[in-house]
């Protein structure tokens, strides 16, 4: 019987070292990690958390709330369906203005396109969109235009496009400049290599973007509803402060499966484009 040989790596193919960091990249993680810790220790005090021992000690008032909102109320559906409906359409029109105004946007942001003269106050007014809250913006435009939906859709309409515009911006700089540089080559103008060499590229990646973003706002717009912006938000406010908290429950079992079925719905045309 021959005896088996065992293969020996070839000369010159050591196995590599694993890789490593160097003291001062160390040196950085550890204040980094430690300066997270030390504020989240901080911070115990600043929210409440010494007072998470009344949620046992409350049990009670928990357990008589609990029963209230397992006996929903609906006998007034047709009012909560038609609510919801109208926070979906608040939604879609927010998302759907938002789109128109985040596409120009994204492309001025974008640093493989435009000047930086043009890039910097551009991300600045993203910046400004995005940090001012849907509720802040929601006040505003009640003030504005009044009591309704309009005001809900004008502030939807504002924070996603500066957050759209943010996104289709960073979809923008990562695209193969293969594409943009074969319709330059043929003596195409600047609009004809975003029209043929750009948007192809990302408008898959845009349209995902834009159907989370309409996800996001379905729930956005229930919340506007308590500032008087239109939709079942407004329903829910009015039950809550009447102590009617199962027409409270009934409304929540409505958003939630409103909710879940737009997910779905926007699960399934994302993946289809992705």
């Amino acid at each position: 019987m021959t005896d088996a040989t065992v293969p020996t790596p070839a000369t010159g193919s050591a196995v590599p070292q694993p890789p490593s960091k160097s003291p001062m990249s160390w040196a950085l993680d550890l204040v980094v990690w430690g300066g997270i810790a030390a504020v989240l220790i901080y911070s115990i005090d600043a929210v409440d958390l010494g007072n998470l021992s009344q949620l046992v000690t409350n049990s009670d008032q928990i357990q008589n709330f609990g029963r209230e909102l397992l006996r929903p109320d609906f006998s007034d559906w047709r009012l909560f369906v038609a609510k919801m409906w109208e926070t979906i359409q608040i939604a879609l029109w927010g998302t759907f203005l938002a789109v128109f105004l985040g596409v120009p946007l994204g492309l001025a942001a974008a640093r493989n396109i435009a000047p930086i003269w043009v890039v910097t106050p551009v991300r600045w007014v993203m910046n400004l969109l995005r940090s001012v809250p849907d509720l802040v913006m929601g006040l505003l435009f009640v003030v504005a235009v009044g009591l309704g939906p309009l005001a809900g859709v004008l502030a939807i309409m504002l924070n996603t496009a500066g957050v759209l515009a943010k996104l289709f911006s960073e979809a923008v700089e990562s695209i193969d400049k293969g594409p943009v540089e074969g319709v330059r080559a043929t003596g195409a103008s600047p609009l004809h290599e975003i029209v043929w060499g750009v948007i192809p590229q990302v408008a898959p990646l845009w349209t995902s973007f834009a159907l989370y973003r309409f996800e996001s706002n379905s729930r956005s717009a229930t919340v506007l509803g308590l500032i008087g912006a239109g939709g079942i938000g407004q329903v829910l406010f009015e039950r809550m402060n009447s102590f009617d908290f199962n027409g409270v429950s009934a409304v929540v079992i409505i958003v939630i499966v409103a909710v879940t079925l737009i997910d779905m719905l926007s699960q399934a045309m994302r993946k289809r484009l992705l």
